[in-house]
């Protein structure tokens, strides 16, 4: 996920608000082109109020043919998820992302791949885990989100119970929560809240320590051009 440039006006009454950008530079042509043609394909039905009044659970089973489920928070340009999605056939990956820009590099980024074990939810994160079963995800990726760097932004980053609650609820018990980023206080404050909400940490490396199958993104590359070092924890979602 990039750093966010903008807030949006206080939600209407029923609705959350949402802080950050969904749309940036220009689309090429192209980019529209995989929005227009391949949007619609992977795209995730029953998540949002629009096509799914009641909220009714998601039936993750069917959707991946009894797979286990796997999610990404944030997919920024896509990269990591396509790869995830490649090297892991057996499994199916939900990403989501509101920001189009974003959503219409990954779509590119399909079609090269071929892969067809992903589906994209292109909105608020919390509106899909309102719709998933309980213990429905076996691990989940959060991969340098948002940094909300002012004090009083802090509240607004992933790393709080408003999302992490809810994201303990999705997870299944042993569950794997993995979190990357560039930026320290970040660090202290994904420590702080994570094992409040039901994760029990495991692993936490610096540079040079990512997982085995980790893939590099856009942004940890920025980090490291502008010499910010990268930090990988890894959390279990308790029994």
């Amino acid at each position: 996920m990039g750093e966010t440039t903008r807030d949006r006006e206080p939600a209407a009454a029923g609705r959350r608000n949402f802080y950050g950008r969904v749309h940036g530079k220009t689309l090429r042509a192209s980019q529209k082109q995989y929005l227009a043609e391949d949007l619609g394909r992977v795209r995730l039905c029953g998540v949002t109020v629009e096509d799914n009044p009641s909220r009714a659970t998601l039936d993750v089973a069917g959707l991946f043919g009894g797979r286990p489920l796997w999610l990404e928070v944030g997919f920024g340009g896509g990269e990591h998820l396509v790869h995830m999605a490649a090297r892991y056939p057996e499994v199916g990956i939900i990403g989501c992302e509101p920001f189009v820009n974003g959503v219409a590099m990954l779509l590119g980024k399909i079609r090269s791949a071929g892969v067809d074990n992903l589906r994209i939810h292109p909105g608020d994160v919390r509106d899909l885990f309102d719709v998933l079963p309980d213990g429905s995800v076996a691990k989940c990726f959060l991969n340098y989100p948002d940094p909300w760097p002012k004090a009083r932004h802090h509240r607004r980053r992933f790393v709080t119970q408003g999302y992490l609650g809810a994201l303990a609820r999705v997870m299944a018990p042993g569950a794997e929560f993995r979190v990357a980023t560039d930026i320290p206080d970040y660090v202290r404050q994904t420590l702080e809240e994570v094992p409040v909400a039901g994760f029990d940490l495991v692993r936490q490396a610096g540079e040079g320590g990512a997982w085995e199958d980790w893939l590099s993104t856009r942004y940890e590359q920025k980090a490291l051009r502008e010499g910010r070092a990268p930090h990988y924890l890894t959390f279990r979602r308790k029994g």
